[in-house]
């Protein structure tokens, strides 16, 4: 799975974790979340500001 970060605030989305506070349970995959869907953390950056971290271990 990949995970991706925010260049706001560092959040990371981690698909094997996913998000469950925002809806998006472990295993979600990044592409499914909505284009529109804003940093959780600091709600400025959108889903195409995301930076790639690559496959997670």
């Amino acid at each position: 799975m990949t995970a991706y970060r925010c260049p706001g605030c560092d959040y990371t989305y981690d698909e094997a974790k996913g998000a469950p506070r925002e809806g998006f349970p472990a295993g979600t995959p990044f592409s499914d979340i909505p284009d529109d869907w804003c940093c959780p953390d600091c709600a400025v950056r959108e889903k195409v500001d995301f930076e790639n971290l690559g496959v997670n271990r």
